[in-house]
């Protein structure tokens, strides 16, 4: 599974929990999407990134022409 290049979030562990109190495993995914991005030295590189960072600013996309 991948992980945000920025903040480092992942697919956690829970449990689905039934009316009954019945426990079932589950992982809960973040949003992560796989973006070419401007790194501080200018060059593009493909790396994947959750979509709050994406949304706040946190990267700068490339622009592909």
């Amino acid at each position: 599974m991948a992980e945000c290049y920025v903040c480092g979030k992942k697919r956690v562990s829970g449990h689905n929990v039934s009316h009954a109190n019945n426990k079932t495993k589950r992982w809960i995914m973040p949003n992560i999407q796989r973006v070419k991005i401007v790194t501080d030295n200018g060059s593009r590189r493909r790396v994947t990134i959750c979509t709050r960072c994406l949304r706040s600013g946190a990267v700068k996309k490339a622009v592909t022409a």
